[in-house]
């Protein structure tokens, strides 16, 4: 039985948004996607919905103000 690697804590966090940013726009669909293929835990995919909510309300203020 092999066991999978051991990854330093945030690894796996890194590697999903490393992967997010070349998929797109991150949705809620695509995080569940990234938390289910780099194991996240509950947090972490929660830390990445926040982050996308964050950047998309920044992007609409950047839009308004000229």
């Amino acid at each position: 039985m092999t066991l999978p690697p051991i990854l330093p804590k945030g690894e796996a966090l890194r590697r999903a948004v490393a992967w997010l940013a070349y998929q797109g726009p991150w949705t809620p669909e695509l995080i569940e996607q990234a938390s289910q293929r780099f194991d996240l835990s509950p947090t972490e995919e929660e830390f990445l919905l926040e982050e996308s909510r964050r950047v998309r309300a920044q992007d609409k203020h950047a839009v308004k103000d000229p």
